[in-house]
């Protein structure tokens, strides 16, 4: 779409494309006591800026805010128009309640439904 544009100009427009996706995320990649963010998160993996972290491997946790979701093995698979790709090998998701060691034999109710008056 943008290919009849001078060079700059399309670097430009791709730099505040980058930027918008940047502040609309509360994503982001941990590794060790470094965050940085995610442009986007799909199934199989996610995107983030090229020159704004070093090339990752490896083991990572990723964040929504203060929220831990993923405990991610990742490998890089590709590197586009500034934004490096990134796939999980394996992902395990984070669970915020401990797992019972015990089975639960009767669910309790999610909610009560109020009496008729």
């Amino acid at each position: 779409m943008f290919e009849f544009l001078p060079e700059d100009i399309r670097k430009g427009l791709q730099a505040a494309q980058t930027r918008a996706l940047r502040k609309s995320s509360r994503l982001s990649v941990h590794i060790g006591e470094d965050a940085y963010p995610i442009l986007a998160l799909g199934e199989s993996g996610f995107t983030v800026e090229t020159g704004r972290l070093p090339v990752l491997r490896g083991f990572v946790d990723i964040y929504d805010g203060p929220r831990h979701l993923l405990h991610a093995l990742i490998i890089a698979a590709s590197d586009e128009g500034g934004q490096m790709t990134y796939e999980f090998k394996r992902e395990t998701p984070v669970h915020q309640a401990p797992i019972p060691d015990y089975v639960i034999e009767r669910p309790e109710p999610d909610g009560f439904l109020p009496r008729p008056a």
